[in-house]
């Protein structure tokens, strides 16, 4: 074995050494329930002993103290969304998390907005 420095061996140890798809046990596709800007929290703690859950699913219940949406638990995660999509069903299908999604300022069928528009234009 040599000591000399081997740029190969170094980027070796900076990869990452689990593939998201491993994480996610191959599934890509998740239910509609989650999208970038839904929000997670958390209902039930998680021990880590549970059965199934692995440690990515743990990480996620302990983020999700407060709501935060799928895009920043990725973030936080460094995982694609689409693995944390499926992570975060299998959490929700038994009882970990609970998905909110957000609410909009306005509701744009609410017909009170559309007339403070017009008002507002007319007074142009």
């Amino acid at each position: 074995m040599s000591n000399e420095w081997n740029p190969d061996e170094e980027r070796l140890l900076d990869a990452p050494t689990v593939r998201p798809y491993v994480i996610a046990r191959g599934r890509t596709d998740a239910p509609d329930r989650f999208d970038l800007i839904s929000l997670a929290v958390t209902i039930r703690p998680a021990t880590g002993n549970e059965i199934g859950l692995d440690p990515e699913h743990v990480a996620i219940v302990r983020l999700c103290r407060r709501p935060l949406s799928v895009a920043e638990i990725a973030a936080h995660m460094d995982l694609p969304a689409g693995i944390v999509r499926v992570l975060l069903n299998d959490l929700f299908d038994r009882g970990f998390v609970a998905v909110q999604q957000p609410q909009p300022e306005m509701d744009v069928l609410d017909e009170r907005m559309y007339k403070a528009v017009l008002d507002g234009l007319r007074a142009l």
